[in-house]
């Protein structure tokens, strides 16, 4: 017998974590699609919308409501996802602002006070030795992550055009594409004592 909205809102709400694993699976595409269509007239691009559906996520963990029906988990799901668009929205203005007014205002260390730039030596050959390690290290991965993160990060694709291509939800291939750069990092901290 399928859970009820009702089992699994209450499972989230207390803590249940499988239980927001599928609420993530089952939702994820719901709420992307909420955010793009909500954030369409600021012509946001997917990696906002995407920042939104984690906000919205990370609110579902700690503050899921019991709720009754499907209906009353997209309403609730519908408002979450736009209060998050807004509050990022306005945290994006405010860095805006602030930025503009560090610019106005001559920064630090920028020729406009006579500062030259930091050469560039070693700079470049530690970007060269990161970037051999970053080739390598994808090459260790298993082939289906390797291929989602060159999809994603090497060819620009849209996680909805990996999702057509390879039969899978947006949903599913954000989880397997965090999970595949978890992994990155992980060894990446072991690597460079980070």
């Amino acid at each position: 017998m399928p859970e009820s909205i009702r089992e699994l809102t209450r499972a989230i709400a207390a803590g249940d974590t499988e239980a927001f694993a599928r609420f993530y699976e089952r939702w994820f595409d719901v709420a992307f699609a909420e955010a793009a269509r909500f954030c369409r007239g600021d012509r946001r691009d997917e990696a906002f919308c995407l920042d939104v559906v984690q906000e919205t996520m990370m609110t579902a963990i700690r503050a899921m409501p019991v709720l009754e029906s499907e209906a009353s988990l997209r309403a609730w799901l519908r408002a979450v996802v736009q209060s998050r668009c807004r509050d990022l929205l306005r945290r994006e203005t405010r860095r805006v602002r602030r930025e503009r007014a560090a610019m106005l205002g001559g920064g630090r260390g920028g020729r406009r006070h006579g500062h030259e730039a930091p050469a560039l030596g070693s700079a470049d050959d530690e970007l060269h030795e990161r970037l051999a390690w970053v080739h390598a290290a994808l090459a260790q991965l298993p082939p289906a992550q390797s291929n989602l993160v060159s999809l994603r990060y090497r060819m620009g694709w849209t996680l909805q055009r990996i999702g057509v291509a390879l039969g899978l939800s947006a949903g599913a291939v954000d989880g397997r594409l965090s999970r595949a750069i978890a992994a990155l990092q992980a060894r990446a901290k072991e690597d460079f004592h980070e």
